[in-house]
């Protein structure tokens, strides 16, 4: 008899038993969660560390924000009486000036430009050659460079109460100024104008002083003045020439608005074209009866 045959087969109680041999662990089985990605997780709070964060903004304050400081307006500082050795450097301006004038116009001493190239209201805000035009009192604009020619061009002649030049008319003393009423008299005895035209308020206040001992005051006006005012008359022979009283020119000037000075200029601006056309006229008539004298001698 073989080993088998003498073997019972296994029952399944027997095969049950096998089971107390088998290796058993204490610790439930592990399973493991399936991966949703190769990517590792992260824990919120690793999320929350690497997340840029905004940028912080700047606090508003709840006061106003500060405005810059407005840009001053540069003003020019008056100046004191400066003495003649100051400018002395510079050359004096010549008069333009002759004979019979329309207008002589007397203006308040040359500026440092004025002076250095020797023309007459040479600064570039001075008005002067502009008023002359818009007024009549020039039939064409003019310049600066001119001026020794408007004697000869358009019977106009220019001079000044103070031969010395300055920066600026508070450079000059009051008594300077009085000192110079007795030659522009003595001009216009020698020369005979029409009319002479003080350009600039201080001028006449000067003249006034020196006339009358006192201030013009209340009593000052631009314009014609009276004819007790004329200016080196000859008693018998020559009542003088008349007085117009204009506006200053000075780019320094600001007292009177622009519209203003025109009208001034304007008054004398028709009347010196009246008087060229009257005097351009009489001229016609001699020139005429110049002609016609020949013919009548040779009847």
């Amino acid at each position: 008899m073989t080993d088998d045959q003498g073997r019972k087969p296994a029952t399944f109680q027997g095969r049950l038993q096998l089971d107390a041999f088998k290796y058993t662990t204490t610790e439930p089985t592990r399973r493991n969660p399936p991966r949703a990605a190769s990517t590792p997780l992260r824990t919120k709070a690793q999320d929350e560390s690497q997340t840029p964060s905004p940028s912080p903004r700047k606090r508003t304050s709840s006061s106003p924000p500060k405005s810059s400081p407005a840009k001053k307006k540069r003003t020019r500082q008056a100046t004191g009486y400066a003495p003649p050795s100051t400018y002395a450097h510079l050359p004096l301006l010549p008069d333009a000036i002759a004979h019979n004038l329309l207008v002589l116009f007397v203006g308040l001493n040359p500026g440092i430009r004025t002076a250095m190239t020797g023309h007459a209201y040479n600064h570039p805000s001075n008005l002067f050659w502009k008023l002359m035009y818009s007024s009549g009192v020039t039939p064409r604009r003019c310049y600066a460079e001119e001026d020794r020619d408007m004697p000869a061009l358009y019977s106009l002649g220019l001079t000044n109460i103070v031969a010395r030049p300055t920066r600026n008319g508070s450079e000059l003393s009051k008594a300077e100024m009085d000192d110079g009423v007795a030659l522009l008299e003595q001009k216009a005895r020698t020369y005979r104008p029409e009319s002479m035209c003080v350009v600039g308020k201080s001028i006449w206040e000067s003249i006034w002083r020196v006339r009358h001992g006192s201030n013009v005051g209340k009593q000052f006006r631009y314009g014609w003045q009276d004819e007790g005012e004329n200016m080196g008359a000859v008693e018998g022979s020559w009542a003088g020439a008349r007085v117009f009283v204009a506006s200053s020119t000075s780019g320094l000037a600001a007292t009177l608005a622009p519209a203003e000075k025109e009208r001034i200029w304007g008054e004398l601006g028709a009347w010196v074209k009246m008087r060229r056309a009257e005097r351009e006229a009489a001229e016609s008539k001699e020139e005429e009866e110049e002609e016609e004298e020949p013919e009548r001698c040779g009847d």
